[in-house]
């Protein structure tokens, strides 16, 4: 391992115990490195509006920072042990560029508000990501909606049949789910718009750095003032990320519960396409569920991250090597969850129907709210006509699941659903993503 970037020429520290420390940190900061790396680049040219390194210096370190980000891209430079985390890889090759030049990347910053930008930098791209998907799902969703809205099936409740609806009904409520989804990621993403680089260990720095331009040149809309609250935030606002993350990942969860059910041969309404499925190791017969079974077992993954995140915070103001332990737990949540959303269009667009089995589903008794309410309409007192449309269920039979359908008028209701009002919200949305 490189000579650690604390080390004042003292004993060598026991090997074990710096193991310990430095844990995965130099595996988990593969994925840091290249926000890392773009941080170091606009602090290095703040540093030169200030004139604490001089133009020439800073055009080589920027220039050396651009070869080593070209290495990461291309593989050509891989994080391992001979490093103590990312941040120290950087400052090897900076020195083993540029000698002397590359041991001045450092001034006035710590490796805290180092990797605080760098987790910043990654969760903000992360998010983006993540409110792409939600978009993408909502808008399969909305178009084989568009497409099935003559399919009937049951609605039901208590996993009981309810009433007559539709396929399209079920998908435009995914696809609604998945537009606030949309909008959870964006104040996560918002929450985390302010740069922490500058603000050091967590007490400042006694040069003018140039905090605003730095901010700006990273893409943040302000600057976090407080460098005392800049290490407080640490683990909050991943939380916070994650938790976003969840709340898309457990709509998954739902869409994924219902084909599930759907799919098995009780239900028989659909058929998930076969590139979605496997089959037994024992039973020749059998096509097993599986990625949607995994993709019900995704909030898992938030749900650990978010405890193990949760148990962290309890900790006095300032800097804690705990923690290091919240980058894991992040990044595990959100490799898993975005692969498992990106996933989620092409497996609603390739969904095969069993248009005949849906209706067929659909027996007499389902009609007897429309006739309550049909009952209601013509003065009759809710309660009375709730009691009548019950005697009245026998006699239900020669009436038809369109009928019920296109009766229901109200907003968002079966022969309402809205479907273009949730259409201009997803072009709205798409707007605002992309402007």
């Amino acid at each position: 391992m490189t000579r650690p970037l604390w080390d004042k020429g003292h004993a060598a520290p026991d090997a074990a115990a710096q193991r310990f420390c430095a844990g995965d940190d130099v595996i988990l900061d593969r994925a840091l490195l290249p926000h890392d790396i773009r941080a170091s680049k606009a602090h290095v040219a703040g540093l030169g509006r200030i004139g604490v390194v001089s133009a020439d210096e800073a055009t080589a370190l920027i220039g050396a920072l651009d070869e080593l980000a070209g290495l990461v891209q291309r593989g050509g430079f891989v994080l391992d042990d001979r490093f103590e985390d990312g941040h120290s890889a950087i400052e090897a090759f900076l020195q083993e560029k540029l000698g002397a030049v590359g041991r001045k990347v450092h001034t006035g910053r710590s490796r805290n508000d180092q990797v605080l930008v760098a987790v910043r930098l990654y969760l903000r791209e992360q998010l983006v990501t993540l409110r792409a998907a939600c978009l993408d799902v909502a808008e399969v969703c909305l178009g084989r909606a568009r497409e099935t809205v003559g399919v009937v099936m049951p609605g039901y409740t208590h996993l009981q049949r309810a009433v007559p609806s539709s396929f399209a009904m079920l998908l435009a409520g995914h696809a609604e789910a998945m537009l606030d989804d949309f909008e959870i990621a964006g104040a996560a993403y918002a929450a985390l718009g302010a740069c922490p680089l500058g603000t050091a260990a967590g007490y400042g720095v006694n040069l003018p750095l140039d905090r605003d331009g730095v901010a700006e040149a990273l893409g943040f809309p302000r600057v976090l003032i407080s460098p005392v609250y800049a290490q407080n935030s640490r683990g909050k606002l991943e939380l916070l990320a994650v938790q976003a993350l969840h709340q898309a990942l457990l709509d998954v969860r739902r869409l994924a519960w219902d084909l599930s059910l759907y799919a098995t041969a009780e239900f028989g309404f659909v058929r998930l396409p076969d590139a979605y499925t496997t089959g037994s190791s024992i039973m020749p017969n059998k096509r097993n569920p599986d990625v949607v079974e995994l993709l019900r077992a995704l909030p898992a993954v938030a749900e650990g991250a978010m405890s193990e995140l949760s148990a962290l915070l309890s900790l006095p103001s300032g800097y804690h090597r705990d923690l290091q332990a919240t980058k894991a737990p992040v990044l595990r949540a959100f490799e898993r969850g975005l692969q498992g959303l990106a996933l989620v269009p092409a497996l609603i667009a390739s969904l095969t129907l069993d248009e005949a089995r849906m209706r067929a589903a659909i027996d007499p008794e389902l009609h007897a709210t429309d006739r309550a309410i049909e009952l209601a309409r013509e003065g009759v007192a809710f309660r009375d006509a709730y009691r009548q449309a019950a005697a009245e269920m026998p006699q239900l039979a020669g009436r038809t699941p369109e009928q019920s359908l296109q009766a229901r008028v109200s907003l968002g209701g079966a022969g309402n659903l809205g479907l273009e009002r949730l259409a201009e919200r997803l072009a709205e949305l798409r707007s605002s993503a992309s402007g």
